[in-house]
């Protein structure tokens, strides 16, 4: 039968999360059950899920009504971490995808919720976005210890490129749980860094063969989080009543792209002094370079105030374990 929902964090609470399989959704998973969470996987793919986390997965396509739905009455939380890939070159097909993967997923959830009875309703919605919310900063910006103006909060506007219109429209979809009563937190993820794949994976191989270098100009800002963090940021979500709307899952230092290579160059011990011209990178990504080529400072100002200590505060500390990255 289901169960009613808490109102405070106890230890073994259920929880529905999506996304399980990628780059993050498996960290999410450990930590949850080694605290003793009851976790429910949701999967497009469920025997695959399955296999590769060790638990059960449920079938879902989380963009249409199904059985699925049936798993969030009287769940205590949903961690909402499913998305299409963004890496690559797009057209519009895969631009689709990226969009309903996160918007459509997540209007369907929540009018999952709505339908619930409110005794059977999650008492938090936990969902990732990120910090492509926000405009392009002009790469020749100078930050300094008076320049707090200067860097992104998370009360700074949103921008009008693509990502940032897909993750406006994602965020307010998550946000349409609180009239319903359920406590949301979006979760603006910067490049999110650490062993066995995700974004530093691809960067891997060129510095590997003494190939690496900054990218473009090297001036941008590239806002990173070790993935260790992000699993305790999203606990902290989970948990904290305070964590309401967005939230910055960045490192407290944003750091510019050419720093970060000549960082990843010392993890590897290689040199960094090769360059990929902005042109080149354009020809060969299309439009998706154009979020290589560019950043913003974000800050995480919500985490510092509730008193959040990172366990990898620096770009060395975050870049230590990248060789045995695969």
């Amino acid at each position: 039968a289901p169960r009613r929902r808490r109102t405070c964090y106890t230890a073994g609470m259920r929880i529905v999360v999506t996304g399980a399989t990628g780059f993050i959704g498996p960290r999410v998973l450990s930590a949850l059950r080694e605290r003793g969470d009851e976790v429910t996987v949701l999967a497009r793919n469920a025997a695959a899920a399955t296999a590769a986390l060790g638990v059960p997965a449920i079938a879902a396509d989380l963009e249409a009504p199904g059985p699925w739905q049936a798993s969030l009455a009287g769940a205590d939380a949903v961690v909402h971490l499913a998305g299409e890939p963004i890496s690559g070159r797009w057209d519009a097909r895969k631009k689709q995808r990226i969009r309903d993967s996160r918007v459509e997923s997540t209007r369907m959830i929540v009018e999952t919720i709505a339908a619930l009875p409110t005794s059977e309703r999650p008492r938090v919605l936990v969902t990732a976005s990120g910090i492509d919310y926000f405009a392009f900063a002009d790469p020749d910006l100078e930050l300094g210890d008076d320049d707090a103006a200067d860097q992104v909060t998370e009360a700074d506007p949103a921008g009008d490129h693509f990502l940032a219109r897909v993750c406006r429209a994602w965020e307010t979809e998550a946000r349409a749980a609180d009239a319903l009563g359920v406590r949301t937190a979006q979760v603006r993820f910067g490049l999110v860094l650490g062993p066995g794949g995700g974004p530093l994976a691809a960067m891997l191989r060129p510095f590997r063969f003494g190939l690496g270098g900054r990218m473009g100009s090297g001036k941008q800002f590239w806002s990173w989080i070790h993935r260790d963090d992000v699993v305790r940021v999203l606990l902290l979500a989970l948990d904290d009543a305070r964590v309401t709307g967005p939230i910055n899952a960045v490192a407290p230092t944003p750091t510019r792209q050419a720093t970060f290579a000549n960082a990843l160059g010392a993890a590897l011990h290689r040199p960094a002094f090769l360059p990929a011209p902005a042109f080149a990178l354009r020809a060969a990504l299309g439009e998706f370079a154009e979020y290589l080529l560019n950043g913003r400072p974000a800050v995480p100002t919500k985490l510092l105030a509730l008193g959040f200590t990172f366990t990898r505060p620096t770009l060395t500390d975050a870049l230590r374990d990248a060789g045995t990255a695969s």
